[in-house]
């Protein structure tokens, strides 16, 4: 990618048997000129276009691009939105720019194809309210620009190197297992928390939102010449966590652990069940502990505003109800669960391992991401947990009292609200969160 060009990139959207969609203004497919409402579909490597009227065929993939970039818009209908997570929902989303369709594993994806910065617009739009401070909002379009661009540069990396990824490590009693994002063969990114949340232009863009994008426009953050592989997470719980302690085992100097406060020489270890359970079960004078709700409204959109509960949190289950969930979400046979024991903590008490005891089978599963679906329906909060073992006359009470939202690596969403709100300047905040690393324009 060219210093001196706003890089174009390739966002998944979503992935079905068929996909409905509605052009918004004048498209092209090669030399045919296309609007309207359509339905695709596909059959032995051909994707078939059909608006009920005219019928259109083309061979493995389809670029539908739009005459006019800055008028045209098209719609997806029915796009999954907050997969895996207590939220999950259809939605139908505006998109800028061209749709990509290609057939992937017996199924249709759709891409959107765009501009960088234009993409940026929606990301600190979907991922927060576009109401947010400014100061915030371009603090999350550097790290949402950052973190696109060093994973492309990564994965590029990995291509000419010839090198497979790896992100599990399994034997019969231990289960390793990190998520980040090198399924995504197809695209650059996809649309949802798995890497940064896109709705497209949907959520609604304000002259705030254009200014933080326009004015940080080719920013990023880098540490020794490097782009930063700029991480954030929803609310940290008071300690922002290491980054090897959530996904591969490569130290990064510039995301590290410390209290998410303005003392700067707050050092708790809580890497101990003595110290992380004190810090979980209290209180502590942080950032990110608010319950302003003009404060959270800036970070929480109208569906994470559900979870009313993220800086601490309880999670009670019988031991009928953990025995079952844990069962089939592992598919091991554990049986009856007998014990939820903590291995390992990381730097902000997050939990790197957990032992499942069962009356059948006793394993030892991790990261935190994998802790937090095995414990969940979706996802557990965090995997900054104690486990409170009880008996009742009812039974045996598995109570799970945590801390914080998300993964808690780099940026934490509702402190850096907090700063904003605290008169904290953009630049103030990221080297808050990403210490040692310096600003540079790229383009």
């Amino acid at each position: 990618m060219k210093k001196d060009k706003i890089p174009e990139i390739s966002v998944g959207i979503q992935v079905k048997n068929s996909i409905e969609f509605t052009l918004k203004g004048k498209y092209r497919i090669h030399e045919i000129n296309i609007s309207g409402s359509w339905k695709a579909s596909w059959d032995k490597n051909v994707i078939c276009l059909s608006n009920g009227k005219e019928n259109l065929s083309f061979e493995n993939e389809i670029l539908i691009s739009p005459l006019n970039e800055n008028e045209e818009q098209f719609i997806l209908h029915a796009v999954t939105i907050g997969i895996g997570f207590h939220w999950q929902r259809d939605e139908d989303q505006a998109f800028k720019g061209s749709l990509k369709l290609i057939i992937e594993n017996g199924k249709l994806r759709a891409i959107n194809v765009l501009p960088l910065e234009y993409y940026l617009m929606s990301v600190i739009s979907s991922e927060m309210s576009a109401t947010s401070s400014l100061e915030l909002l371009k603090a999350h379009a550097v790290i949402s620009r950052s973190w696109l661009l060093a994973q492309i540069y990564k994965n590029e990396g990995l291509q000419l190197e010839g090198k497979k990824y790896q992100s599990t490590f399994q034997t019969d009693i231990e289960l390793i297992k990190w998520y980040d994002r090198e399924d995504h063969t197809y695209f650059d990114v996809c649309a949802d928390d798995h890497c940064q949340r896109y709705q497209g232009i949907t959520r609604s863009t304000t002259k705030f939102v254009e200014e933080a994008v326009k004015s940080t426009w080719g920013e990023v953050l880098e540490f020794e010449g490097q782009i930063c592989d700029a991480r954030f997470s929803k609310c940290c719980g008071g300690k922002v966590e290491v980054f090897e302690n959530v996904w591969e085992p490569i130290n990064h100097p510039y995301l590290q652990s410390f209290e998410d406060s303005d003392i700067n020489d707050a050092k708790t270890d809580l890497r101990t069940e003595l110290k992380a359970s004190a810090w979980i079960l209290g209180e502590p004078d942080v950032f990110c502990n608010t319950s302003d709700k003009t404060i959270l409204s800036q970070v929480l959109n109208d569906y994470d505003q559900e979870t009313n509960d993220f800086f601490r949190w309880t999670v009670i289950y019988t031991q009928e109800e953990i025995s079952e969930l844990i069962n089939r979400k592992t598919g091991v046979d554990f049986g009856s669960i007998c014990d939820l024991i903590p291995l390992e903590r990381g730097d902000s008490g997050r939990l790197i391992k957990l032992k499942i005891v069962g009356a059948n089978k006793t394993m030892i599963i991790g990261k935190e991401l994998e802790i937090r679906k095995v414990l969940s329906e979706s996802h557990l909060y965090s995997s900054a947990f104690v486990v409170n073992k009880n008996e009742d006359g009812d039974g045996v009470i598995f109570e799970l009292k945590g801390a914080g939202w998300g993964h808690g690596v780099g940026l934490c969403q509702i402190g850096a609200s907090v700063m904003g709100a605290k008169g904290y300047k953009y630049h103030e905040i990221l080297k808050h969160y990403f210490r040692g690393a310096g600003l540079n324009k790229r383009y």
